[in-house]
Order: structure tokens, then sequence, then C-alpha cells
């Protein structure tokens, strides 16, 4: 058998409490969990969307027939099993029951046996179709969110799969990562794959609202309740009632401010200010933070209290630069959005453009890369140049001829890529080897060979640490 009869209902419709009573026994002897009504009416208001199990219904009810119940179900779900039971049956209301998508029509008196055993097939098959739905919903969501989240790393590989998993809960999520990698990508992500994607988005960046009005903004306030306050302002935590709140760069949250966020974690409340009735919400929140939020806690710009809230799901995005060929897929993706934005050609790549693609650090992650791109498509047409020479500005690398060979390209590109670093970390050579993973000799020996030293333009004033 496919179901699982411990964990399926069957929808009882009977307008004969007697007749109730002996059909809930003899069904929950079988296993299945019921449930029980009168009415037709009363039937289709407890039908949810994925009612799991079947519905077993008397054809001569009160008002509103069997036959006429049977066909509103199949325009609510015409895959759910429906079993019809009359005792004045007859041939041609048979037929037409089976032709209006009966599973099945038994005639009173029945052996309790035989309906338990009609019940157990039709939620075994019921079973069936919710799997396969189960299944093909979630191949639909994984490619869309493979269209939104680019990448065949196994870092991003397996970030879809806890978005896909995580969003189908209201647990509260904390997402990391540095700034540009696309936190909020996976906040819009977590929403529209979960069973509140009809309900608000709301966005909040903590750290773009000046403090005087983070408070009003979130929590919203009653008129008269400061000077300027001259109607209620709703904030944007009502304004995500039902929905998601997306709080970026939460521990710039004002420290006086996150208990009254915990309290609406805890409690589903919000004082909006000058008020003296709290406002019942139901919020799934999703925070961000480019810093370590434990770090956070230890420098006292967060509360511990309100961080064991935030992150009863933690998911990380990685730096672009640790994320393999990731680039060239995303930059490839970003070429031909915005040419075709732009309504231009597509242009194409030199091995030195890919190369750089590769190698360069990206240290403001895929938002840099798509700026990037757009410059380099706009460029294309009236002066092309070498991608490197568009994002770090250094004239000295278009000197390399396209028509250089493999060994020429790698020795450019090892160079930009130690040049790059040693500007990035002014100098600091033990940042560099960190970053490059790289032991002293051979950073130093390749320094040496490519003529570079900790003092390059912009590092002067740099020491040895």
């Amino acid at each position: 058998m496919t179901g699982q009869p411990d964990t399926q209902k069957v929808l009882i419709v009977d307008d004969d409490p007697s007749m109730r009573a002996a059909l809930r026994q003899w069904i929950r002897l079988a296993g299945f969990a019921t449930l029980e009504v009168a009415t037709a009416d009363e039937a289709m208001s407890r039908l949810a969307a994925g009612f799991d199990g079947c519905v077993v219904s008397d054809v001569k009810l009160e008002g509103e027939d069997g036959l006429s119940l049977l066909r509103r179900i199949g325009s609510h779900d015409a895959d759910l099993p429906v079993i019809l039971i009359t005792g004045h049956g007859d041939v041609p209301m048979a037929v037409e029951a089976m032709r209006a998508g009966a599973y099945d029509f038994i005639e009173k008196p029945f052996d309790p046996d035989h309906i338990a055993e009609v019940v157990r097939r039709a939620s075994d098959k019921r079973a069936l179709v919710t799997e396969n739905r189960a299944l093909k919903k979630q191949l639909a969501d994984g490619a869309g969110l493979e269209s939104r989240l680019i990448g065949n790393s196994p870092e991003i590989e397996t970030l879809r799969q806890q978005i896909l998993h995580f969003a189908g809960t209201d647990a509260a999520v904390l997402i990391t990562g540095e700034t540009g990698t696309g936190k909020e990508v996976i906040a819009q992500a977590l929403h529209e794959f979960s069973q509140r994607n009809e309900a608000p988005f709301v966005a909040v960046n903590a750290a773009a609202l000046p403090e005087s009005m983070v408070e009003a903004e979130l929590f919203g306030h009653e008129a008269g309740a400061f000077t300027g306050a001259d109607r209620r302002h709703i904030g944007r935590i009502e304004t995500a009632d039902n929905g998601v709140l997306f709080l970026d760069e939460i521990v710039s949250m004002p420290l006086t401010l996150q208990p009254k966020l915990l309290r609406v974690l805890q409690e589903g409340k919000v004082d909006r200010i000058g008020s003296t009735k709290p406002v019942n919400v139901n919020v799934r929140l999703v925070s961000a933070s480019n810093l370590d939020p434990r770090e956070a806690v230890r420098s006292g710009r967060l509360r511990e209290d309100l961080l064991f809230r935030l992150n009863t799901i933690e998911l990380h995005l990685p730096p672009l630069r640790e994320r393999g060929r990731d680039s060239l897929l995303l930059f490839d993706t970003f070429l031909n959005r915005l040419a075709a934005q732009y309504a231009v050609s597509t242009p194409g790549l030199s091995a030195r453009d890919e190369a750089f693609l590769q190698t360069y650090a990206w240290p403001g992650n895929v938002r840099e890369l798509r700026n990037a791109a757009e410059r380099f498509v706009l460029n294309a047409a009236v002066s092309p140049q070498p991608l490197e020479v568009l994002v770090t500005g250094h004239r000295g690398a278009a000197t390399l001829k396209p028509s250089s060979g493999l060994r020429d390209l790698m020795d450019a590109y090892e160079r930009s890529l130690i040049e790059s670093a040693l500007r990035r970390h002014k100098g600091h050579v033990a940042d560099v080897m960190r970053e490059l993973n790289l032991p002293r000799r051979t950073l130093n020996e390749k320094m040496a060979r490519h003529g570079l030293t900790r003092e390059q333009p912009g590092n002067a004033d740099t020491v040895e640490v």
C-alpha cells in the first residue's frame, strides 16, 4: 500500500447522527482519522487545499445532495476520491455517480469490512496523487530557484536545497554573508516558495534608517504620539502581517529597540508608539548580517536573547571568490540579460577576460560582478576594453597582446591576483598569504619574479605584520 492510514483523514458527510457514529467507528478501527459533518456546505469548508484523505458521503443529505457535493468537490480538486453511499440506489444513479467522478458507489446495508477496504484503496490513491504533486512542486520550485540563485558550486547547490526545505517552515532565519553576496535574494526565495507567498514581503534595512526613525518605521505610531505625527502610521511589522519581514543589517538595530522586537517574536504583538493596546501580528522574520552576529553579541551591539530568536535557522552565503567557476556562469547570465535590456549584441569574452573573472577576488561579490557586466556590455560597442581594465582601472593590463600564449596569460593574471591582494590588504603580507593560501617563501618568490613589492601605489604607509 502507498498510503499511511494513521496520518490520513476521512471526511464523513451524513445528516444522520447514528450513521455518522457507525461510519466513524468502522473507519477508525481501520486505522484512519475522521472528520464528520452533516451538510455539503460544511463538507466544502473542511476541504482545505492538499486534503490528504478521501470523502465518504451519503447521497441523501438535508439540502444539497451527495451527487451535487460530488460535482463541487470535482471542481475543487478532481483527484480527491469521493465514495457515495445510499439506501435508495439503482443502476442509473450509480452510472451518474461514476460519470461524475465518484471513486466508488456502495449500497446500504453494507459490510463494515467492505467499506473499510474501499476507504483504504481510495486513501492509497490519494496518497499517490499528493506525493506526485509534491514531487512536481519540488521540481518546479527547484527550477525556479536555479534562475534566481545561479551557480553550480557545491555550496550553492546545498544552499538551494536548504532554502526549499526551510521555506516550508515558519522558523526565523538569519542569513549571513559579505556585502553584495545576495542575502535579500535568499530572503525573497524563502518567501516566494513558502505558504506565505500571497502575503506581503516587507524589507527594511536597519542600517539605512536614521536611528530616530527606526522605531516609528518598524512599530508604527498613533496620531499625536510625537511632534509631527499628525496621523496614524502603520509600521513595517504590521504591514508584513501573515507574510515575511526581512530585516537587513540586523546588528545595526539600536539596542533600545531590540527588546521590543524580541517581544514581537515571542508574543506576536506590536506596540505602536503612543498606543496602549497591542496589535496582534503573524510574521515570519528573516534577518541578515554581513558581520558575525556572535561577535556583535560579544561587542555589545546585539542582545544574545534576540540572537537566539533570530537564528533558529542560519544560512550562510559564501563569497564569490569561494564559488569556483560560478563567477563565469553568473557573468555570462548577466551579459545576456543586460544585452537584452539595452537592446545591444552580447559581447564575447576573451581568454584574458575569463582568466580575470576567475582569479579576481571580487570584494563586492555578486553586486560588483553585475556592475562589471553592465559596464562591459555598454562599452563593448564603442570602446571595448579588457574586463580587468574596466574593473580595476589599471591601464597597464591592456599591454598584453590578445595573441599571447597560455604561459603569458597565466603569468599576467598571477601578477594581477597578487597585486590586487597587496592593494586590498595595504601591503600586509600575512593577510595576502592567508587570502591566497601561499606560504611566505612562495609568495616572496612570486612577488620577486613579477617585480612586486609591498610598497605598491597606495601602500607606502604599510608595515609588516
